[in-house]
C-alpha cells in the first residue's frame, strides 16, 4: 500500500509568527526590570562571591548568573547552611554558591529554579524563603524538604530533566 497516498497534506505556514506584543526590546526591559528587581539579594551573593574568590575560589557565568565554588563558599556551604551535610549549592539572587564544579553542575537546573523565584520574589525572597521553612515545621513537615519553594524547584527540576532540558 502506498502510504503517501493517504497521508494528508502538510499545511505550511508561508509568514513567521509574530515575536509577540512586546518584542525584543520588550523582553530586554523585562530581564533588565528582574535583574534590579532581585538585585538585593544578589548583592547578598555578590558579597559571598568577593569572600570566595580571595579565599581562593573560582568564578564563571552560564547563562547570565554568577556561579561560585571554592574557597569559603565551600566552608558556608557545609558549615553554616543548617541542613545535615551542609548544602551542594545556594542560590543568592543571580548568584549560585557551590562547593565544587561537579555540584554546580549536578544542581544547576534546581539553582536556576531559585533564581527564577528570586526574579519573582526581588528582595522579599530570603523572609518569604524563611517562613516557608517555618510554616512546614509548624505544620509537621520539614523545614527544607517541605519548604514551598524547594518543593516547586523539586518539582520543574524533574519535568525539565524529563524532557533533557534545563528550566527555562
Amino acid at each position: 500500500m502506498d502510504w503517501a497516498a493517504i497521508r494528508p497534506p502538510v499545511t505550511r505556514r508561508i509568514h513567521r509568527p509574530r515575536q509577540g506584543a512586546i518584542g525584543l526590546a520588550g523582553r530586554a526591559a523585562i530581564r533588565g526590570l528582574a535583574y534590579a528587581w532581585a538585585l538585593p539579594i544578589t548583592v547578598l551573593g555578590l558579597l559571598c562571591a568577593v569572600v570566595a574568590v580571595v579565599s581562593e575560589g573560582h568564578i564563571q557565568v552560564v547563562d547570565g548568573v554568577l556561579e561560585v565554588h571554592g574557597g569559603l563558599a565551600r566552608s558556608l556551604l557545609e558549615r553554616v547552611v543548617p541542613l545535615r551535610g551542609g548544602a551542594a549549592a545556594l542560590a543568592l539572587g543571580h548568584v549560585v554558591l557551590g562547593r565544587d564544579t561537579d555540584c554546580l553542575d549536578r544542581t544547576r537546573s534546581h539553582e536556576r529554579v531559585h533564581v527564577q523565584q528570586c526574579e519573582w520574589w526581588g528582595p522579599l525572597f530570603v523572609p518569604a524563603y524563611l517562613g516557608a521553612s517555618v510554616v512546614a515545621v509548624l505544620h509537621g513537615g520539614n523545614l527544607y524538604k517541605d519548604n514551598w519553594f524547594e518543593r516547586q524547584a523539586r518539582a520543574r527540576e524533574q519535568r525539565h530533566t524529563m524532557r533533557g532540558r534545563d528550566p527555562d
